[in-house]
């Protein structure tokens, strides 16, 4: 399975949802990185199961125990091990998935490639269980963003039929992404936050499933960042959310609207920032409106990194639904088991902030890796 992500970092997720553990393995981090293990836990608790009725019953205390790659709470230099054990598991819910395939979820293709070889149980390697882990790497990324004064947030624009305004592309900062994952449920409006859960509510009660659509935005991030062709931010931002399961769709800046533009709508003026004195003249740069989602060429302009992600409903319902057996070779109908979110929506805002930062910190590396290690060296 690839597991794998990162040019300067490498992050290796393993584990399955019902295996003793999940975990990650970090490699190329800086040496001498001192990690705020409660701002970590702050973090992982946003994404942790089992806290609220939107959520999935099985409760796990997603708490890291890292194995490797620290001296006290400062990096080492080694490979970073964390791992999470996995306590509140019921694999019996799960046997009959090998024969009958939910519908909507990897049962069926992971018998195609993997032969029944693969693990069922909670979803196995399929299962956003995995998230967990990705959030641990993420966490740590987003604490090494900050110290270069990059914020990253995410919120909830919609669930369902109902809709939360977007961010401002061009005016978002940090304090708004610090107020929205500060609040209890991830939308910037409380009162369509509200509907949000009703609906959430009114979908579990009937058997059934919400997605819904993530945005996120990263301030601060400095031009110059990614390449072209194969290597751009959309390209290296989009490999790792797409690892996110239930992740079907994404898009930056005004994304597949801008298909419905004229050029002259679509492209954003440049302007000199008054507030930008002293800087050089390319850096002072900016666009008055920011269709292009902070991106152009796959190279980042120093505009805020604005893009959205499509979130499907989740596949395990308690609806009976239509499958097949696949021992018996006849159709088969399927009630599944188990315990599972009603709307992977609000847990998934915290991972997909994660894979940002994994992603954004990872090309901000291409350039200066050995700039961040002086820079630490120089804050001892």
């Amino acid at each position: 399975m690839s597991s794998i992500y990162g040019k300067n970092i490498r992050i290796t997720i393993f584990g399955q949802s019902h295996s003793s553990a999940v975990g990650v393995v970090i490699d190329g981090l800086p040496a001498g990185f001192r990690i705020d293990f409660e701002e970590l836990h702050r973090f992982m608790q946003r994404r942790a199961p089992g806290q609220k009725s939107w959520s999935t019953p099985r409760c796990e205390k997603d708490i890291p125990e890292f194995l490797s790659g620290l001296a006290g709470d400062v990096t080492c230099g080694a490979p970073l091990c964390a791992v999470i054990r996995n306590s509140d598991t019921r694999s019996s819910d799960y046997e009959q998935l090998k024969d009958i395939p939910r519908p909507g979820h990897a049962d069926f293709t992971a018998q195609l490639k993997y032969k029944g070889a693969q693990d069922t149980a909670g979803g196995g390697h399929f299962s956003g269980r995995l998230t967990a882990p990705l959030c641990i790497a993420g966490g740590i990324c987003l604490q090494l963003l900050n110290e270069l004064g990059v914020e990253i947030g995410a919120h909830i624009v919609s669930v369902g039929s109902v809709r939360d305004a977007l961010f401002d592309p061009v005016r978002v900062d940090a304090d708004m992404l610090s107020a929205v994952k500060a609040a209890d449920f991830p939308a910037s409006d409380s009162v369509k936050g509200a509907l949000m859960e009703k609906a959430i509510e009114e979908a579990r009660l009937d058997g059934d499933s919400l997605g819904g659509v993530v945005e996120c935005a990263a301030v601060g991030v400095p031009g110059g960042l990614g390449d072209p062709m194969f290597d751009g931010m959309e390209n290296r931002i989009a490999s790792i959310v797409f690892g996110i399961p239930a992740v079907k769709g994404i898009e930056f800046g005004s994304g597949f609207g801008a298909a419905a533009l004229r050029g002259s709508e679509n492209n954003d003026s440049f302007c000199f920032d008054p507030y930008s004195f002293g800087t050089e003249h390319s850096s002072a740069v900016k666009t008055k409106t920011n269709n292009h989602g902070g991106i152009l060429g796959g190279i980042t302009s120093s505009m805020p990194v604005i893009f959205r992600v499509a979130v499907k409903p989740t596949p395990s319902i308690s609806k009976p639904q239509q499958s097949v057996s696949l021992s018996k070779g006849c159709d088969a109908a399927l009630t599944v088991k188990g315990r599972h979110d009603p709307c992977i929506v609000p847990r998934a805002v915290p991972c997909v902030e994660a894979a940002a930062a994994i992603a954004i910190y990872d090309a901000w590396l291409d350039n200066n890796k050995y700039k961040y290690e002086e820079y630490i060296n120089g804050h001892q």
